[in-house]
């Protein structure tokens, strides 16, 4: 299987991506409500959406809880099988080590992202697992897929954090 990495201006991007992208900002807004990094991700199958997740890390104390792993959890019990092989994950920060190697081990043959990950990123910012020549499986990437506003909302929420950290910080008795 030839992989591909394409990066895509906004011109280029088709309505589907867009569509589904757009669902995976609204789960992203979710983690964000409960104070969590605000990721979303959808998979879809037959141009259905068959699983939604967002981040919960914090909320479910688990380093396990990120939005592509409880999607890709949630989609192998519509699917009936681990394999994954008909769907297109989309996601709106670059996934990390763990969640790359899940999407390689659920054989996902197409990943859409939203916004890059420099610090984390492990489909082609720090490493790519995605594409890895030794693996059985190699994932076509989309990315930059509506990348301002998922950048954006990333952004918006670390600022916010380090705001309210200034303030417990100033509320702070010595």
């Amino acid at each position: 299987m030839q992989s591909t990495q394409e990066s895509v201006s906004e011109e280029q991007v088709n309505e589907t991506d867009l569509r589904y992208m757009r669902e995976a900002i609204r789960q992203a807004k979710k983690a964000a409500r409960i104070n969590e990094v605000p990721i979303g991700c959808v998979i879809v199958y037959e141009d259905k959406i068959i699983a939604r997740g967002y981040n919960r890390r914090n909320t479910d104390k688990s380093t396990l809880a990120h939005a592509e792993i409880a999607a890709i959890k949630k989609a192998s019990r519509v699917i009936g099988d681990w394999r994954l092989e008909g769907c297109t994950l989309y996601v709106t920060l670059e996934p990390c080590q763990m969640c790359s190697g899940a999407i390689v081990q659920a054989r996902i043959p197409r990943v859409v992202i939203g916004t890059m990950n420099a610090k984390a990123g492990c489909a082609g910012s720090v490493i790519n697992i995605l594409q890895m020549e030794g693996f059985n499986h190699r994932v076509d990437i989309t990315k930059g897929v509506l990348m301002e506003e998922c950048k954006n909302m990333m952004q918006e929420f670390f600022e916010k954090l380090r705001n309210e950290k200034k303030k417990m910080k100033g509320n702070e008795i010595v």
